[in-house]
């Protein structure tokens, strides 16, 4: 039977959209440690238990308050309603009843060896890339100092992701029943959203279809900006969720989650061009696609998400190949070279990949990071299906590899920008965020 919403679970929803998001940071991600115990998964699944409502909810109001028309597409409605069902799922799911003495055991963080007081989070730090508030929601109630259930601005939000619970003694089995009853949970919801990037692509295709649009204004694309940034962060915080409960991933020391505490930039970025090499030879029928050197460091490595870091490279190093292909014909004997430069600096660490594929008017810049820059009669037809990691874009892509490129470096403190030579070729820079302490864009 396919699931329905009631007016009860919209009433529920929007009092849970009237709450603030509570950003997170890499660092507070990490420390939770390489083996949680129940009782410290216990209380992450307690904070995300009320974080993903909130944010599910806040995107259920988005979805239906769209302007134009464009919540009434077929595909925006299924993917608002996806979002609402997650939310159900979520806020349905039973607690456990806990006696008071484990209750004031999972409010104690645990004394950390040889460090003066317990073990908070460390606060987290403002990306200089991203203005206050650019990833608001729309309803004007994020602002709110003091919410409804105590956990206003007075208190750090970070408070609420607890790092570590005094682990000295045994936990309840109903507390290890409820964190894999709630991991798969989360199991099944990511698998929902899988799609949702291509669904809501396919959204406003529709909507342009029915507009007879070729471009879309500002409110609806930064509306798109502030969707994929909250689902970019809501997949973040479930994969992380789902990794630490799940106890395959300790094979590997140096990974907390789905984060890799020492990711080689040098690894990841010969995969990427290898890929990326791929695809163009792949679509375009060529012996050999364009050669790309790489300048890196082979020691250098940083705390970061490798999935993130190998998106945003594959996307950017296609781009390139697409634009040295098309500047100089498929028949050309020798393409010139495409260089990516890594550097290292205390903040940043920076990646420039230059290629000489003839550059971008300035006028055209800004349509870069637009969603859909594809003409109308050139999008294809999405197939719903054909993208399910979101990884695997096809080499012409339906214009989100790089403004989505920009929302994952953004995400994590970094930025990504695009400086271009007509007529000669396109430099982008890529920073990503060493400190690993700024949070989420969400406030």
């Amino acid at each position: 039977m396919a699931w329905r919403k009631s007016d009860k679970l919209m009433d529920t929803i929007s009092h849970y959209a009237s709450f603030p998001a509570t950003g997170v940071s890499l660092r507070q991600m990490v420390q939770f440690g390489e083996k949680p115990s129940t009782g410290t998964l216990f209380r992450a699944s307690q904070f995300l238990a009320e974080e993903l409502p909130i944010r599910l909810a806040h995107r259920v109001q988005e979805l239906d308050n769209l302007p134009d028309g464009l919540n009434e597409m077929p595909s925006v409605k299924k993917v608002r309603d996806w979002y609402a069902q997650s939310f159900e799922e979520i806020t349905t799911l039973p607690r456990p009843d806990l006696p008071r003495d484990v209750k004031e055991r999972l409010m104690k963080p645990a004394k950390l060896a040889g460090s003066k007081g317990s073990a908070w989070l460390s606060e987290a730090t403002p990306n200089p890339s991203i203005e206050e508030g650019q990833y608001n929601s729309w309803t004007g109630v994020q602002q709110t100092s003091q919410v409804g259930n105590g956990w206003g601005k007075k208190f750090p939000a970070t408070r609420r992701y607890f790092a570590m619970v005094d682990d000295t003694g045994d936990w309840p089995p109903d507390l290890q029943l409820y964190n894999n009853r709630f991991a798969q949970t989360l199991h099944k919801i990511k698998r929902r959203h899988d799609s949702v990037v291509t669904t809501m692509a396919q959204g406003v295709l529709e909507y342009k279809r029915k507009r007879q649009r070729m471009q879309i204004d500002n409110n609806i694309q930064s509306f798109l900006d502030r969707f994929y940034m909250s689902r970019i962060g809501i997949r973040m915080l479930i994969g992380q969720h789902i990794a630490l409960t799940d106890q395959n991933h300790y094979r590997d020391p140096t990974y907390v989650g789905i984060i890799c505490t020492k990711t080689f930039v040098k690894d990841l970025a010969q995969e990427a061009i290898e890929n990326a090499r791929f695809v163009c030879e792949d679509h375009y029928g060529l012996f050999e696609a364009p050669k790309i050197q790489l300048v890196c460091n082979p020691n250098l490595n940083f705390m970061y998400v490798p999935g993130h870091l190998s998106h945003m490279l594959f996307e950017t190093l296609k781009n390139s190949l697409r634009a040295v292909v098309e500047t100089h014909g498929q028949d050309k004997e020798e393409f010139p070279v495409t260089k990516v430069i890594v550097a290292e600096g205390k903040e940043d660490i920076t990646i420039k990949i230059s290629d000489e594929g003839g550059g971008i008017p300035r006028s055209a810049i800004p349509l870069v990071w637009t969603y859909m820059y594809t003409t109308v009669d050139r999008t294809p037809n999405l197939d719903p299906d054909f993208d399910k990691s979101d990884f695997k874009a096809p080499m012409a892509g339906f214009g989100y590899g790089l403004p989505i490129s920009r929302l994952y470096a953004r995400y994590f403190g970094g930025d990504l920008k695009l400086i271009s030579m007509e007529g000669y070729g396109t430099d982008v820079y890529l920073h990503l965020n060493r400190l690993s302490s700024s949070s989420e864009p969400l406030q």
